[in-house]
């Protein structure tokens, strides 16, 4: 529409001097008032369902409608007239055009007061389930809330997700995905840690473990209201509050170090033009203490080695020394007289930028070595490991001693991030370093917590499962920041960005999905997810945790959780033919546990519990059936393959959920049998 408002005024300018043409103004001038009447005919339903802006929305809507009505009578006229009144025609096509433009930004302005608003309420209603979730003592109730509160959550991530999409910085984008991804990952925490914590309330280190994820869950709802309503300018606490670049949970507004070298070659670069002014320089001075300033998070680290500090501080002395001989180069008076930089001052310029690059990829080596030292051993696996073992041993001092070592071994990721940060080049990965930060900084105390907890109660199962999820958790922090060091080495090498994996017609072997189709799948991804942990709480219930209904039962909520992991790109399952794998699997246990479960019935007396059992048990084969059916389609290229994805997630999310309810109707049938 707007390229046909171009066209319509521009038309003007040239005189018109045949009916072919006017024709053809005539068509476009009728595409526009069509085009506007769809457009408002859409604000004015989202006016009839949203009392507060109906009467700012009809209002911009008429506007709209008029204008567009207005186009389209300016095109309808005969040749003879446009050419006698050109230039009242062409006032009047600007003055309409305008109007136009003008209504429709109010309705996009009004529209996304919606959507803001249906963001916000959705956050509330988190928010509430979450405030009850912390209050409920009982297993049962418990089992409840979480339903309600993964309900909420899966709203939520809809809504987010759209909202994210209409974002319009990277910077905004970024950090509403990392966000998002907060709240994901905490709900599987809040179930296992709440778990132990009713389990075991007499144990300290349960009780802080589950609080500190509530604690996490609510700072990341809270940054989710403030990203909806402000956009980039917030202040929550998802990031770090030392960090700047980020724009979330910014206490003060520390460059990195790229940005303040970015800053100072465009102040020397601008010298050519100011020749040195005695305001242009004083910037100069002045940018080049922030630069050096930047720098001090790479000397001062424990973590740097001795020669990179050296060619560190050497490199900014050369820096000092470069600049102050561009000062000189300046006050020649040949330059002043010429208005233009002499030889000597654009040599001196030069070299200033030659030392500005030096030092940049100095900075670069130093953050790059220290992620590839940290990750050449396998720490991080025999650290939680050594604790989850001393907790299943209930050494507890063991666990305590492994601990310290464990706190010690992310202090040291935390610096990596803080120096990939410096170096990071672009918004999205500042805000990606900083992100992983936080969640090292997070993370680290709720591990260790939850190995203490276990080494009190190393027979209880639900905190060794809890453990399981918070050594998961941090696994996959430190995937995560092993992405983001092959991104920034790519973007320092002068990569724009990573190459993607997919399926071609001419390429047939397993691949994995790229971060685009993990995005669009990630709302699917998360509500099986959430299946997962509600059919795990339900088996909780059972006394006999051999029951062959339960361990079947447990066994492929397994088996959907790692189908859900491989939709973020974590887990074991690393291909899509994996994936498929694991789905026949999948379909198969669900006809083993039709039959156990159809046995059982047969046990039960009649009554509306055996009936409501039986109705929840048909509908398993009907959903196996689906998946096996989606699992023998054929494809070819990587759009029918991704296609194929979506709809085994999807079919297994159905089959899942109707497991899920099938266990909690055999809970109920097993109470009756038994009493």
């Amino acid at each position: 529409t707007f390229t046909q408002i171009t066209t319509l005024v521009n038309h003007r300018d040239k005189p018109i001097k045949s009916e072919k043409t006017l024709r053809a103004l005539l068509r476009v001038g009728q595409a526009v008032n069509l085009a506007v009447e769809r457009f408002v005919t859409v604000g004015e339903s989202i006016a009839e369902e949203n009392h507060d802006i109906r009467r700012d929305m009809c209002d911009a809507c008429k506007e709209a409608r008029t204008a567009g009505a207005t186009i389209q009578r300016l095109t309808d006229v005969n040749l003879e007239d446009l050419q006698l009144h050109a230039a009242a025609e062409k006032t009047a096509m600007v003055r309409a055009a305008r109007q136009l433009l003008s209504a429709i930004t109010k309705v996009l302005i009004l529209a996304d007061r919606v959507v803001v608003k249906e963001l916000i309420a959705a956050k509330d209603k988190v928010t509430s389930s979450l405030n009850h979730l912390e209050t409920v003592t009982g297993f049962t109730d418990f089992v409840k809330a979480f339903s309600q509160f993964g309900n909420d959550m899966v709203k939520l991530a809809h809504v987010s997700g759209d909202r994210q999409n209409d974002l319009k910085s990277d910077k905004a984008r970024t950090q509403m995905a990392v966000t998002r991804s907060v709240l994901e990952k905490s709900t599987m925490m809040l179930l296992t840690s709440s778990k132990t914590y009713l389990r075991h309330p007499e144990t300290d280190f349960s009780r802080h473990n589950r609080d500190a994820v509530f604690v996490q869950t609510r700072k990341a709802l809270e940054t989710i209201h403030q990203l909806a309503t402000e956009g980039a300018n917030v202040s929550g606490d998802v990031s770090p509050s030392v960090n700047g670049d980020s724009g979330i949970s910014l206490a003060q507004h520390q460059p990195s170090a790229s940005r303040a070298i970015k800053e100072f070659e465009d102040l020397v670069d601008m010298s050519r033009v100011t020749l040195l002014s005695p305001s242009s320089e004083a910037k100069l001075l002045g940018s080049l203490e922030t630069l050096i300033e930047t720098t001090q998070d790479f000397t001062d680290s424990a973590y740097t080695n001795h020669s990179n500090r050296e060619r560190i501080i050497l490199l900014c002395e050369r820096l000092r020394q470069e600049l102050a001989t561009l000062g000189r180069a300046g006050h020649n008076p040949n330059s002043k007289e010429t208005g233009s930089p002499s030889q000597e001052m654009e040599s001196a310029i030069l070299q200033t930028k030659e030392a500005c690059r030096a030092l940049r990829k100095q900075l670069q080596d130093t953050a790059l070595d220290q992620a590839s030292e940290v990750f050449k051993s396998n720490v991080d696996h025999c650290l939680l490991g050594a604790m989850k073992t001393a907790g299943l041993n209930a050494e507890k001092e063991r666990v305590n001693e492994t601990s310290v070592k464990f706190e010690e071994h992310s202090e040291q990721l935390q610096e990596v991030c803080k120096l990939l940060r410096h170096v990071a080049g672009t918004e999205t990965l500042v805000v990606i370093a900083e992100h992983l930060e936080s969640q090292l900084k997070c993370l680290c105390p709720s591990t260790t917590q939850a190995c203490r907890t276990l080494s009190f109660n190393s027979m209880s199962k639900i905190a060794k499962e809890n453990v399981d999820v918070f050594n998961d958790a941090w696994a996959g922090i430190i995937n995560e920041l092993s992405v983001l060091v092959k991104d920034i080495n790519d973007v320092c090498q002068g990569k724009s960005e990573r190459q993607k994996h997919g399926t071609t017609a001419k390429s047939l072997r397993p691949v994995k999905l790229s971060a685009e189709e993990q995005a669009k799948i990630a709302k699917l991804g998360l509500e099986m997810k959430l299946i997962t942990s509600e059919m795990d709480a339900e088996a909780e219930k059972w006394e006999d945790p051999h029951n062959e209904i339960v361990r079947r039962a447990k066994n492929m909520s397994s088996m959907a959780f790692a189908m859900y992991l491989f939709t973020r790109g974590e887990g074991p399952l690393k291909t899509t033919q994996d994936l498929f794998t694991q789905a026949e699997y999948f379909a198969e246990e669900g006809v083993k546990l039709f039959k156990i479960i159809k046995d059982f019935s047969s046990q039960v007396p009649n009554g509306i519990p055996r009936s409501d059992l039986l109705t929840c048990l048909d509908k398993l084969p009907v959903f196996c059936h689906q998946l096996n059916f989606t699992l023998k389609s054929p494809t070819m290229g990587k759009a029918a393959t991704f296609n194929k994805v979506d709809s085994v997630i999807q079919d297994t999310k159905n089959l899942m959920n109707a497991i899920s309810k099938v266990v909690t109707a055999c809970f109920i049938c097993a109470t009756k049998v038994s009493s």
